[in-house]
């Protein structure tokens, strides 16, 4: 991989990084964590810009992605990576993380039983995943054009299911007006 393209990754539950790779050398992983600290609470996607590389967040089920990539890749790539990642974790440990929680970020004082979460350890899966975040990175890096034929279909998906949704909701405000 010789081209600077996605750089670091992380999986984290709340503030607690569970796991990491990076190939790189650089403050990426210490930069990641503070821009952690200050996602918003209720976000589910989100991307910060500093000095040429972009942050970019995924959450779900209490856990936060988290993939450092250089400008230039965009936002398609960084994101399909990051559901690739999301996929492949929730395939892997989907029976341990139990039913989903609020949202990661939210304070709450449930954090008694540190030593006995498997999720609640700092780089406790580092050996286990990190591994695989590594084969995730390589893969988007040397498939970019197949990685983002999908981010276009997936991103085509939710807008004709945004577009039903609507139709949908329009269907039946007139079938319910008209009743009355």
């Amino acid at each position: 991989m010789s081209q600077r393209g996605l750089i670091y990754s992380f999986v984290a539950k709340g503030t607690v990084v569970l796991a990491e790779y990076t190939a790189f050398s650089g403050n990426f992983s210490t930069i990641a964590v503070q821009c952690l600290q200050k996602l918003p609470s209720n976000s589910t996607k989100h991307t910060y810009s500093c000095d040429g590389h972009t942050f970019n967040f995924l959450v779900d089920s209490s856990f936060v992605f988290l993939v450092v990539a250089h400008e230039s890749v965009g936002r398609g790539i960084p994101f399909a990576f990051l559901e690739r990642l999301k996929d492949d974790f929730k395939r892997i440990y989907g029976a341990r993380i139990g039913i989903e929680g609020p949202h990661p970020l939210a304070d709450e004082d449930d954090d008694d039983d540190l030593f006995g979460d498997t999720f609640g350890i700092a780089y406790n899966l580092d050996k286990e995943f990190g591994p695989r975040i590594k084969e995730h990175m390589e893969y988007c890096m040397s498939h970019p054009d197949e990685i983002s034929k999908i981010s276009k279909i997936k991103a085509q998906m939710t807008e004709v299911k945004g577009i039903m949704m609507d139709n949908i909701d329009k269907v039946c405000i007139y079938i319910l007006s008209s009743t009355s």
